[in-house]
């Protein structure tokens, strides 16, 4: 496990900002934080040399993109080894459709974020891309009616359930 970050206040109210909105000004970070843009730009700097800030990323939407169906793949792969799982990980990677993968623990190896045009495209995905592989032994699907953004992601509180670090802030 990655050793975590010592964050002050200010580090974390520019991380809240941020993941709010990752095309905040300098300008406009600074003046909300109330720290001078410079030193604005050194913290937003330390924290992405130090691995806190890892990018920003474009959110999409599917619908718009054509792909209004989405659902989640839970796959058992048998044998679960290592040989059989590097290539499975890569070629579902490699899937327009593959919007997320998590390797897990539990009766299910992998869950798979897929976002499609409707059912058959759906279902030729399932037949076609998971189960006609040999290492695939079962995919349940589960159709995804409607999500919600959460966040930002701070440390843990000290003093909460599940809180540690002095530093944490919420």
């Amino acid at each position: 496990m990655a050793e975590s970050v010592a964050l002050d206040p200010v580090d974390l109210h520019i991380l809240r900002l941020l993941q709010n909105d990752a095309r905040t000004t300098y300008r406009e970070l600074a003046a909300e934080v109330g720290v001078a843009p410079s030193t604005c730009l050194d913290r937003v700097t330390r924290l992405r040399r130090s691995g806190v800030i890892l990018g920003h990323q474009l959110r999409l939407d599917p619908a718009m993109l054509g792909r209004g169906l989405e659902a989640l793949l839970l796959v058992q792969v048998r044998p679960h080894r290592r040989e059989l799982i590097g290539p499975f990980v890569e070629r579902i990677r490699a899937l327009p459709e593959t919007r997320a993968l998590f390797h897990l623990t539990g009766p299910d190896d992998y869950l798979v974020h897929v976002a499609v045009a409707g059912t058959a495209d759906l279902q030729r995905l399932v037949l076609d891309d998971f189960t006609s592989r040999r290492e695939v032994a079962r995919v349940e699907t589960r159709l995804i009616f409607q999500q919600w953004e959460c966040g930002p992601l701070l440390p843990p509180a000290v003093g909460k359930p599940g809180g540690g670090k002095p530093g944490g802030d919420s």
